[in-house]
């Protein structure tokens, strides 16, 4: 049962036999990948506990205050997954995020032709094409790169392997986001292996909460069609797959330990075939 934190921690003592259950510092990992959270949370405001003493999943309510000063009641879960797919700062506060919905000017609904409902529409634009499940192709959807860091490492990468790097995309069995296609950062077709470059973004929205969910989801769906998946974890985002690696961003050395995990994954030999010399 969900309880306030003063009677949260009051149990957490007893239960434990200590005065200080969880000390300091003791969650900071689990943490630190949410830096609007940290900057949210005030120890003065629940009673003196820090973040750091709180676990993720614990069911107990905390007061959080948002840049703008609004103080509102949410349990560590609650917060954790806020971002979904509104990239607006404003996510991270309820009534931040209730005042930009009442800003956004609506919509205007549109007349469906009855000789095409929505529905019909919808089948046909995300049935999948004759491309086989698992093959890689150029897709005309596909975002472009996000950050500069990704077209520095996709640079980096055509300076160490001789592949072709025009692919942008796999097909898939099953639908991500009603597209039988993934669009990875990198792919590499002759290895099938995807390359993704994580980072919590300038708000902390990305690649935490429902995000890091959905990409949990899109890695299943490529190994399910004969991929494997390294994603470059940076911005304290910890590993979600068995390849990951957690860097501090793009470096040479970052790029070393890339080219290693594709040889740990392909064989070593396979690998060495594609290097520059």
């Amino acid at each position: 049962m969900t309880e306030p934190v003063e009677m949260w921690w009051a149990r957490r003592q007893w239960s434990k036999g200590a005065e200080v259950p969880y000390p300091i510092g003791h969650y900071r990992r689990d943490w630190e990948r949410y830096p609007v959270l940290v900057r949210q949370y005030h120890p003065d405001l629940n009673s003196g506990i820090t973040l750091t003493q709180v676990p993720p999943a614990a069911e107990v309510y905390l007061l959080w205050q948002c840049d703008s000063g609004h103080r509102f009641v949410a349990t560590p879960e609650e917060q954790r997954q806020r971002p979904g797919q509104s990239r607006r700062r404003s996510t991270w506060c309820p009534e931040c995020a209730a005042g930009a919905t009442r800003r956004a000017a609506p919509t205007p609904a549109r007349s469906l032709s009855p000789m095409r409902p929505r529905a019909v529409r919808v089948a046909q634009r995300t049935a999948p094409s004759r491309s086989a499940v698992g093959e890689a192709f150029h897709s005309a959807l596909a975002p472009k790169p996000a950050s500069a860091a990704e077209g520095d490492l996709r640079h980096r990468l055509t300076q160490r392997l001789a592949v072709d790097f025009g692919f942008n995309a796999v097909r898939v069995a099953r639908p991500f986001f009603t597209r039988y296609e993934v669009w990875p950062d990198i792919v590499i077709d002759e290895l099938r292996v995807a390359i993704e470059y994580d980072t919590t973004g300038r708000d902390g929205l990305e690649h935490v909460g429902r995000r890091e969910e959905s990409d949990r989801r899109k890695d299943r769906l490529l190994r399910a069609s004969g991929w494997e998946v390294i994603r470059i974890r940076c911005g304290k985002l910890r590993a979600i797959g068995p390849w990951d690696i957690e860097a501090g961003g793009v470096s040479t050395k970052t790029v070393d330990r890339l080219i290693d995990r594709l040889g740990e994954i392909r064989g070593e030999l396979i690998v060495t075939s594609y290097r520059v010399h």
